[in-house]
């Protein structure tokens, strides 16, 4: 039975659901957070505990640096520590750029970059403490090669991967170990907004010809918990689609 403490933002649904329930049944601890998605988030307790396995979810948006103090010291006094962050809170809009304003921009960076920034901060102290620490950002592959009408996100997940380097390169000497996995398509409800045909087109770009499942993100994220020698890598789990 493994023991590490795993933090995971925006874990009610889509990846990062996958993520949570992946991880749990393998036996980490693992404290999955929310803020809008209390239905799904109890849903996902819920299916656990009929599995006999326990998680703790916890509400706080982590747009508010007040919010996620509170959360990581919620985690810190029940646990004692955090091995592992997932920072996987992530929003997207598809909009000309000429269309974009200056509060979509404000909602797409807060909810995508500071939040990672935000939550990497605030865990970073017990990290350094111990002398140990995985954190995993999720990121994309419009980060990667940009996205067409999805600038301001685009934005957000090539800053997500700017910082997962700087870190890497920061933390490496503390034994903490910083990556960042870029899914492509992955059949979750953020892509829901793509219709059949333009699905089809696109899984005849990919070579492995078909689209991406949560569970493949969950399985890297996995190996990059259990890997100790990985660090400030972007992996781009795409199935082929951009190779670079």
């Amino acid at each position: 039975m493994k023991s590490k403490v795993v933090l995971i933002t925006g874990a009610s649904r889509g990846i990062g659901r996958n993520i949570a329930s992946t991880l749990a049944r393998k036996g980490y601890i693992i404290v999955a957070n929310y803020n809008k998605s209390e239905k799904q988030a109890e849903d996902l307790k819920q299916e656990l505990k009929e599995e006999n396995i326990n998680i703790d979810i916890y509400k706080a948006d982590v747009q508010k640096r007040n919010e996620v103090r509170e959360m990581v010291s919620y985690v810190l006094n029940k646990y004692g520590k955090i091995d592992v962050l997932i920072n996987n809170a992530g929003i997207s809009e598809s909009k000309m750029f000429l269309d974009e304003t200056d509060e979509d921009w404000n909602n797409i960076i807060n909810t995508n970059l500071y939040s990672a920034f935000c939550t990497t901060q605030e865990v970073l102290p017990n990290m350094i403490h111990n002398k140990n620490g995985c954190i995993i950002n999720i990121s994309s592959i419009w980060g990667i090669v940009g996205a067409s009408c999805e600038t301001i996100y685009s934005i957000s997940k090539a800053g997500i991967d700017a910082m997962t380097k700087s870190l890497a390169k920061e933390l490496g000497p503390s034994n903490i170990r910083v990556n960042s996995i870029a899914p492509g398509i992955i059949d979750t409800e953020m892509n829901s907004n793509l219709g059949t045909e333009e699905l089809n087109q696109i899984i005849e770009e990919i070579p492995l010809e078909r689209i991406g499942k949560t569970l493949d993100v969950s399985k890297c994220v996995n190996w990059l918990i259990e890997d100790d020698y990985t660090t400030g890598q972007i992996i781009s789990i795409n199935g082929g689609w951009i190779i670079t």
